[in-house]
């Protein structure tokens, strides 16, 4: 894997003095990184990523062929996440530090396996934010994007595990840098080159971040580009569950592609039953192309105008499921950038999902969402593995 963190190893980077508008002060790194051969190819519709050390001018990023680009819009943050799980965090023994936040994560995910990606969002003008953004020039994700915020600071959450690997989070963001993103700071040139533009709800809870979010959506849309919309609920993060729930709903309309947990449907749906297949179709608008319910290990329903199921999951011994959804985000936004035409080819979709699971089961065997997140060739095997 690219990346672990179990210890943060970086070389020496100076920051010059001064606001930062990008991140173009950070030591220029060349990555050369190569799609993996396979003697066979179980997903068609998946084609070979030429990754080479070409940069985009003065931001030392591969450049890939054949891969359009997927941006991501929201956060980025640190998550805490306790070495040993089944405690409260009080009790905690210690905590591994892992860079987080699903916009983000879904960046790094879509990078990992061999796409295009960039991050648009805003961390503090601390050694936190600097680390993050480098993090994500280490994974080959774009990140001219980002702004620097020298009043408030990258937010923080820590995780509590469960014995079974589910979590639940506490944050500190009173304010966060990430809320404070200005529409007037965003890349729109950046927006406009993308063929899916990504991003969640936890954006919409404040200003100036929400106008912001609602501006870069709206340029996205009259660009033409994919819209891809995972809510992420966070209910700690809301003043309340109905706005919660109002703020969630507020932008449904406007996605062509909508990623929910089970839990999310029986939330929005206030508390109707999320495997009944006519309470997911009332969530079903009538200009969306593509509705997604992960369940888990269980694997995953899909729902179009034309056509419906479910494509089940890889079973593994789960540590922590911090980032399993946006790793099936990006596993299924990375197929999707490719090809498009796997909306309306059923036999197409259930491949693509299938490698989506495999991303999702293959980040809860280690603790942490971006140092979990698997390799295209790593997910190839777990596949290959699966049917043997």
């Amino acid at each position: 894997m690219a990346l672990h963190l179990s210890a943060f190893c970086f070389s020496s980077t100076t920051v010059a003095s001064g606001p930062h508008k990008s991140v173009r002060f950070f030591t220029q790194r060349t990555v050369k990184v190569k799609a993996s051969a396979f003697p066979c190819q179980p997903l068609a519709l998946i084609s070979r990523v030429d990754l080479k050390g070409k940069a985009f001018p003065g931001d030392g990023i591969p450049e890939a062929k054949e891969s359009p680009l997927v941006v991501c819009f929201g956060e980025m943050l640190i998550d805490f996440v306790p070495t040993v799980n089944g405690l409260p965090l009080a009790e905690a023994p210690a905590f591994k530090k892992a860079p987080g936040g699903a916009p983000a994560n879904v960046a790094v995910g879509i990078a990992r396996l061999g796409g295009l990606s960039a991050f648009i969002g805003k961390v503090g003008e601390d050694e936190f934010g600097y680390m993050l953004a480098d993090i994500l020039k280490q994974n080959n994700v774009n990140n001219e994007g980002m702004r620097f915020d020298p009043g408030a600071r990258t937010a923080l959450a820590f995780v509590t595990l469960r014995s079974d690997g589910e979590r639940e989070f506490m944050f500190y963001r009173n304010p966060s840098a990430d809320m404070l993103l200005r529409e007037a700071e965003l890349d729109f040139d950046l927006i406009q080159k993308a063929k899916i533009f990504h991003y969640g709800s936890i954006s919409l809870i404040t200003e100036p971040c929400k106008s912001a979010h609602i501006a870069a959506a709206k340029a996205a849309k009259d660009a033409g580009v994919i819209l891809s919309y995972d809510p992420n609920l966070r209910l700690p993060l809301w003043p309340s569950a109905e706005s919660a729930r109002e703020g969630i709903l507020s932008i449904w309309e406007t996605a062509d592609i909508i990623k929910i947990s089970e839990e999310e449907v029986s939330f929005l749906t206030k508390g109707e039953d999320p495997y009944d297949d006519a309470v997911v179709r009332k969530l079903f608008h009538p200009n969306l192309r593509l509705l997604l319910v992960t369940e888990g290990p269980d694997g995953c329903r899909y729902y179009t105008k034309d056509f419906s199921g479910r494509v089940k999951g890889l079973k593994v011994d789960a540590v922590d499921t911090t980032g399993a959804g946006d790793a099936f985000v990006a596993g299924i936004l990375s197929q999707l950038a490719l090809n498009v035409s796997l909306l309306q080819k059923e036999d197409l979709l259930r491949e693509a999902l299938k490698f989506a699971n495999a991303c999702g089961a293959l980040t809860v065997m280690e603790r942490g969402a971006i140092p979990a997140l698997p390799t295209r060739e790593a997910v190839m095997n777990a596949m290959l593995q699966s049917v043997t």
